[in-house]
């Protein structure tokens, strides 16, 4: 399968950069698309028509897109940020990395992760750690900034690719057909970014392409339900014009992305509009187990290694986020999650230059999980170990999930970014969401069910269970948390802990962890905290926001 190579798009990308943000957060920027200009080397300076007249630029803009999930920025690692230069206001630029941002908020504020770095370097990165955010919070502020730039990118590609505009420019049949793809493909992420915000956010800023930059009206805002809404209306509309399941190049989005999407949506429907839809939740989840990609047939560590796009593990990937550690580097993404997680010792056994001593896990984790073959812990570590300081790395259990080696044991391309892909989706989740909706929500078949959690299980080298296991769930807190410990073993690290302790009613109250609510040995947590706040920064900016309750 081709891989879809993550391109720079050759824009003036401080115009760029204010027209996607102007675009979700102001609309009343003086800039317009005419004004950006176009670099197409060095010397030579096009203008956006100019730019358009070019057949592949539709390609590289609709790249610039994708590439917005694994770079910051314009010049690799740093120091071209899309979102701004820290020393203008902008957030730092490692922080601001897409999987980075998502996973620190899903992830450090949970019993999966906790974070060793001080308050000098990472501010705000402790009130991760004790579920204690504010509204000032950087790492949140990051994020949010992340999310809705993306989203603006892609209204602004709509909105320059409309078939009014590509018969004005003479484009091609051929090319119209294949723009047409990419208007899904497009669609398909600024799906995605509206999901993660109405899932960490509620309700949020909404603006769709049909929103004129300059027209002095900012942003609306609307309620989780009605972007849920509009989200599967979006959804249902691409699927005619996204490719056939696993027929796309390799990071490219196609219709099981969607149907992944989708199903994503509706099991989480009673947290985003207290409404289940978990009939239609099955009903998504069992295309995507129907469509051509699988549970990957190779050792359960290969699936987070280097060569994750070719070894095996790109049959389970139904969307990748690629990076490459000489084409793709940052700070962020898979490099982030690999030195992060380990010493200089550690990091030299998985392939890169230097070991950042920050995140491993907390004990109740261990406690619950630890035992599974799955969860590969650093060699040496106790289980389990509590932490009484959370900025002491050696406190805590040290854990191996991503890897910048590959499978025939040679290092990456690069010692300091890493190779490996992140599965934002991949088959396994899917079996386990087969397995919740036949557990816990009583869809589907619990026979189905064992069977897909016994092909993980025996994938990843661990026991399986039998039917008399799950009839022995007889209460539904049991069966929610037989369903997160499955989830944990399987999934951890992945960035689905937080969505997952919500929907099964275990984040704030009924499951307690160290240093849960700033305190040790743990406390329930604000309902409120289901949500976080509306950076200040942005409250400033949209007069038609209004912040979240609780801050």
């Amino acid at each position: 399968m081709q891989t879809f190579k993550l391109k720079k798009m050759k824009l003036n990308i401080v115009k760029l950069r204010n027209l996607a943000i102007a675009s979700v957060f102001l609309l009343s920027a003086t800039s317009c698309i005419n004004d950006l200009d176009v670099k197409v080397s060095d010397d030579e300076l096009y203008t956006s028509e100019q730019f358009y007249s070019q057949p592949e630029s539709y390609k590289q803009f609709l790249a610039k897109i994708y590439a917005g999930l694994a770079v910051t920025g314009q010049t690799s690692p740093n120091g071209n940020s899309d979102l701004g230069l820290e020393s203008d206001g902008g957030p730092n630029e490692g922080f601001s990395q897409y999987i980075r941002g998502y996973w620190q908020l899903q992830e450090l504020t949970t019993d999966e992760a906790i974070i060793a770095w001080g308050e000098s370097d990472n501010p705000g990165i402790r009130d991760l750690n004790f579920n204690t955010w504010n509204a000032d919070n950087k790492f949140n502020e990051a994020f949010f900034a992340r999310i809705f730039f993306q989203i603006g990118l892609v209204n602004e590609f709509l909105r320059e690719t409309t078939d009014e505009k590509l018969s004005s420019r003479g484009v091609s049949a051929d090319l119209k057909t294949q723009i047409k793809t990419f208007r899904a493909e497009a669609r398909f992420l600024r799906a995605l970014s509206y999901y993660h915000a109405i899932d960490i956010y509620g309700r949020i800023p909404f603006a769709t392409e049909g929103d004129v930059i300059g027209s002095g009206v900012k942003p609306s805002v609307q309620s989780r339900e009605y972007v849920f809404n509009y989200l599967l209306g979006e959804l249902n509309d691409i699927d005619g014009d996204l490719a056939a399941a696993k027929t796309n190049e390799y990071g490219r989005a196609d219709k099981a992305a969607a149907w992944m999407l989708k199903a994503k949506l509706y099991q989480n429907s009673k947290v985003y509009t207290g409404v289940d839809r978990s009939t239609e939740a099955l009903a998504e989840i069992t295309k995507v187990i129907a469509s051509p990609y699988k549970v990957a047939t190779i050792p359960y560590a290969n699936l987070f290694k280097a060569d994750n796009n070719t070894n095996g593990a790109q049959d389970e990937a139904i969307f990748p986020i690629n990076f490459d550690g000489i084409k793709t580097k940052t700070y962020g993404g898979t490099t982030f999650l690999i030195h992060a997680s380990c010493t200089n010792a550690v990091g030299a056994l998985l392939g890169v230059d230097a070991g950042w001593a920050g995140f491993r896990t907390r004990q109740e984790f261990i406690q619950s999980a630890g035992s599974d073959a799955r969860v590969m812990k650093v060699a040496g570590s106790t289980d389990p170990v509590s932490i009484s300081d959370y900025s002491k790395f050696e406190e805590g259990t040290k854990l191996i999930k991503f890897s910048n080696k590959k499978t025939s044991g040679a290092n990456g391309s690069d010692g300091t970014f890493a190779d490996a892909d992140f599965a934002l989706f991949r088959m396994g989740d899917a079996y386990l969401m087969y397995a919740e909706l036949a557990v816990v929500n009583g869809k589907g078949s619990t026979a189905t069910a064992l069977g897909y959690i016994n092909a993980l299980r025996t994938r990843g080298g661990a026991t399986n269970i039998s039917m008399s296991d799950i009839n022995a769930l007889t209460t539904t807190d049991a069966k929610e948390m037989f369903i997160l410990n499955e989830r944990a073993k399987e999934l951890y690290w992945e960035g689905t802990r937080r969505q997952d302790l919500i929907r099964l009613n275990h984040y704030v109250s009924g499951y307690t962890w160290q240093w849960k609510g700033g305190i040790q040995n743990g406390s329930s947590i604000a309902p409120t905290r289901v949500l976080f706040p509306i950076p200040n920064k942005y409250l400033n900016i949209n007069s038609n926001l209004s912040q979240n309750p609780g801050y």
